[in-house]
């Protein structure tokens, strides 16, 4: 087992045997939390934080050869919502299949990249992701039209969400509780310039810490004003209480400033 996090062995197990006519895409979403400072298996010293080693260890080239891309990346600037570990970073890696996926694993030049990893990071979560079918805005709201529009000191802002319902059938499945609740906050985030950049089903999480989730959201806001604006609406203030906490028994909210956001055309490219 590696040092930052528990691997599901039933899913690696389903991930290694797809049958090649039932294999597709999959987006692995990887929440990342580092050490302070870098501490390498061998024991070397080193001036590097947890950061600096995770960069190091991007196996953009491996990545590259079996045909995956980052099709997300940011740092986490807000937890709202969800206790240790405080998370630091998130990206979203698409591979053209889980075969792929696990062709990465054993690649030479990925093992030797690895070690970096594993001296960087304290925890992650790598929940393996397929595309949710999402709401539709009526008449999407044009980001300069917006009450709090981007600015040079307030760009967009990415809120995700890492959700785990009370006991249901089915990954996929919404309970009630939560459709009236995104009825709800959707009337109040529409005008404020919400778009959804990616729902996605949970069919499994390959690496955490024994818990289990069942699905991952990903909508971007035009600033982190235009959130604010939405979160503390009484409107959607009341439904929260009344139905999204009824549904949902464990979460993340995290507000992300993306450096990499390609998600929404990665998954409209899977059609």
């Amino acid at each position: 087992m590696p040092g930052y996090g528990e691997i599901d062995t039933e899913y690696l197990q389903t991930l290694a045997t797809t049958a090649p006519d039932d294999d597709g895409p999959v987006w692995m979403v990887n929440l990342m939390s580092y050490k302070e400072r870098a501490e390498y298996a061998d024991g070397r010293a080193t001036e590097l934080t947890g950061r600096q080693a995770d960069d190091a260890y991007t196996p953009l080239g491996p990545l590259a050869a079996v045909g995956a891309e980052i099709v997300f990346a940011g740092d986490v600037e807000d937890q709202f919502l969800g206790e240790a570990p405080k998370w630091d970073r998130i990206g979203v890696v698409k591979y053209p299949t889980r075969a792929a996926f696990i062709a990465m694993q054993e690649r030479e030049d990925f093992q030797q990249a690895h070690e970096h990893k594993e001296a960087g990071m304290a925890e992650t979560i790598i929940i393996g992701g397929q595309p949710l079918e999402v709401p539709t805005a009526p008449d999407p709201v044009e980001w300069a039209d917006v009450p709090h529009p981007p600015t040079d000191e307030d760009g967009p802002y990415m809120m995700v969400h890492v959700i785990r319902f009370h006991e249901q059938d089915g990954a996929t499945a919404t309970p009630d509780h939560m459709e009236a609740y995104q009825n709800v906050a959707g009337s109040v985030a529409v005008p404020n310039g919400v778009r959804i950049d990616g729902w996605f089903s949970a069919e499994g999480t390959i690496v955490g810490d024994g818990r289990s989730w069942h699905q991952v959201r990903f909508n971007s806001f035009p600033s982190r004003r235009a959130f604010m604006a939405v979160a503390t609406d009484p409107e959607r203030l009341e439904a929260h209480s009344e139905h999204r906490d009824a549904a949902i028994a464990d979460t993340y909210a995290l507000g992300v400033r993306a450096r990499i956001n390609g998600l929404a055309a990665s998954v409209e490219a899977t059609g």
